[in-house]
């Protein structure tokens, strides 16, 4: 996607944004490495961490709407760029705690505000990555484009644990903090020289900006005059994103997919050590494969979404059949129930999770890129990430209600693996056409034909 369309700009912009989406997930996570340091500097109790911990979540999904809304009002790279260097900050300012806390409760306060203000601040970041995607790609290359800033997640953790780790134990619990956030001021810097509009970016060419526009780019989302037009965010945009079969069809995909996420990075290493028996050591290695299977997943699942789209499927199956299939891989994973080995209990952990991938590559971000109406792009990111992330409240503490109640992790299992049956059955039966909500045109398969052109009417 880059040579026969003279510059490839928008490689280097989805480079950059999945360079900061690396860093926003390396930011809301390192608490968790950093945490046992904290915990025994500061004399912390399991509660009181945990309330701590919790703290990011509930203000990211309280921050999505706002964040949606400032995004549509005053544009992704004004919006991503003030964030980004506040939520930095934020980050960098949690290494300094020890040399302002008086004693255990206002550690406890300062460590709780930043983390609030954390997931605040990031709430805007991955509507705005949305944002970036219909703005500089067509509809035959977002899937992947999706896919990529999707599975940063998986670098986060592959490059930052680690890196994390040994700056703990080297340096002490402060120095990821510093390290990140001096990082995060960095890429700040970085956004703002080299975002544009991609019909005002001095580097691309004609034939670049012809082949978006011509797929199905939204190249003039940002401009000024579309901002300034708040007439059309009124009550009816509202009741659009909030009442459409197909939109709430996306928005329960993403709460499914997040509450696999949650499972993975709270409750499966646990589960490993007291279900299966490992020790901590092993099980930290353990949850490695998982993890690199749902990086490989990802981007597989753009890839597929955006294959079947530029050899004449509709966007519609096109995004829906990665992910059902990817989703009925995932609810494999309540045979681990009565797998009789931990080696079948990672590779059973390992196939889910590239099934949820697969899913998530194609059917969760890359949907609302296709869907969302022009002028409420950035607020139907953030529904659609709010709701989701509702899934990062509810399934830690579902799961462990379960275990406790039954006095073992099977229930668990079939819990979060009911979650992928849910989602799969709702994108094929319920969903309907996957189309522009508010548009007034047929959408085209992403290289400027219409999908009537092309694709039997059943099959829109």
């Amino acid at each position: 996607m880059t040579a026969k369309h003279g510059s490839h700009v928008r490689v280097w912009i989805l480079m950059l944004i999945l360079f900061l989406s690396v860093i926003a997930y390396a930011d809301r996570s390192i608490l968790s490495i950093a945490g046992g340091a904290i915990k025994d500097e500061f004399g912390l109790s399991p509660v009181q961490l945990g309330f701590i911990l919790s703290a990011f979540s509930w203000a990211y999904v309280i921050g999505q709407i706002p964040g949606g809304l400032f995004l549509d009002r005053f544009g992704t790279k004004k919006v991503y760029g003030i964030t980004l260097v506040l939520w930095s900050i934020s980050t960098l300012a949690m290494g300094f705690v020890g040399e302002f806390a008086n004693g255990l409760t206002s550690a406890l306060i300062i460590m709780f505000t930043l983390r609030f203000a954390l997931g605040l601040i990031e709430a805007p970041s991955f509507p705005a990555n949305a944002r970036v995607a219909i703005m500089w790609f067509p509809k035959a290359e977002r899937g992947r484009a999706s896919s990529l800033f999707a599975s940063s997640q998986y670098f986060a953790v592959g490059i930052f644990s680690p890196l994390s780790g040994w700056l703990v134990s080297e340096f002490g619990w402060p120095w990821p903090f510093f390290v990140l956030g001096m990082m995060g001021i960095g890429a700040f810097f970085a956004w703002m020289w080299y975002m544009k509009e991609p019909g005002t970016h001095p580097s691309v060419s004609q034939q670049e900006l012809d082949h978006i526009v011509a797929g199905g780019g939204l190249i003039d989302i940002d401009a000024a005059e579309q901002r300034k037009d708040k007439s059309r965010l009124s009550r009816e945009t509202f009741r659009k994103l909030l009442t459409n079969r197909m939109l709430w069809c996306a928005y329960i995909g993403q709460y499914c997919t997040i509450a696999l996420s949650y499972f993975f990075i709270t409750w499966f290493p646990i589960y490993l050590v007291q279900d299966r028996g490992m020790d901590i050591l092993h099980a930290g290695f353990a949850t490695i494969a998982p993890a690199l299977f749902g990086f490989a997943g990802g981007i597989s699942g753009g890839i597929i979404s955006d294959y079947l789209i530029r050899i004449g499927w509709s966007v519609s199956w096109a995004r829906k059949t990665p992910y059902i299939v990817g989703m009925l891989m995932a609810a494999t994973l309540i045979a681990a129930a009565v797998a009789n080995s931990n080696f079948w209990v990672i590779a059973i952990m390992s196939f889910a999770f590239y099934g949820k991938g697969v899913a998530a590559g194609a059917g969760t971000w890359a949907v609302i890129s296709d869907t969302a109406p022009k002028e409420a792009v950035g607020l139907a990111g953030a529904i659609f990430n709010c709701v989701g992330n509702i899934a990062g409240i509810i399934t830690p503490i579902m799961f462990g209600y379960l275990v406790a109640l039954t006095g073992n992790y099977s229930m668990g299992l079939v819990f979060v693996g009911a979650h992928c049956v849910v989602a799969a059955l709702c994108f094929l039966f319920v969903m309907g056409p996957i189309v522009r909500v508010g548009g007034d045109i047929p959408e085209d398969r992403g290289d400027g034909q219409r999908l009537s052109e092309v694709t039997p009417p059943h099959q829109l």
